[in-house]
């Protein structure tokens, strides 16, 4: 599982060796956490929070959606109960700020529910996050 605490700190550089990641890394994937909590919390709304409220961010999925409010819709809609939603955790993250200004994360999610409630799912996410003045927003989301 990702994202407690110490796991944050220390990140292994593609010589295996570990580095220690900079503010800027850590409040990348602290967005992640935070969705995380939500999501298992089942809120929606705050899981949300992470995207930029715009119309033009970008969602890949098994379908690409444009804006904020239809993503929010097609998550209401595809997860509506705490049944459906099941548990979420992230791992492996990989952040990379490209500028003061934009970065990149990658890494896994797994997604624990009961066969019911359409059964388990895992696989890998990319991001584009923009430094904005609330904070690192998602502005491209891919989740295969």
């Amino acid at each position: 599982m990702c994202c407690a605490g110490a796991n944050l700190r220390a990140q292994a550089a593609p010589s295996g060796q570990l580095r220690t990641l900079t503010r800027d890394e850590l409040d990348v994937v602290k967005v992640i956490t935070r969705q995380e909590d939500a999501w298992n919390k089942g809120d929606l709304d705050e899981f949300a929070a992470a995207y930029e409220n715009s119309p033009g961010i970008v969602i890949v999925a098994t379908r690409i959606s444009h804006g904020f409010t239809e993503m929010l819709a097609e998550y209401k809609r595809d997860y509506p109960t705490k049944e459906a939603m099941g548990t979420l955790s992230f791992s492996d993250p990989e952040p990379r700020v490209l500028d003061e200004h934009y970065a990149v994360l990658v890494g896994r999610y797994k997604l624990e529910r009961s066969k019911k409630a359409g059964g388990n799912a895992e696989g890998a996410f990319s991001m584009v996050l923009e430094k904005t003045k609330d904070g690192w927003k998602i502005i491209v989301d891919h989740t295969t």
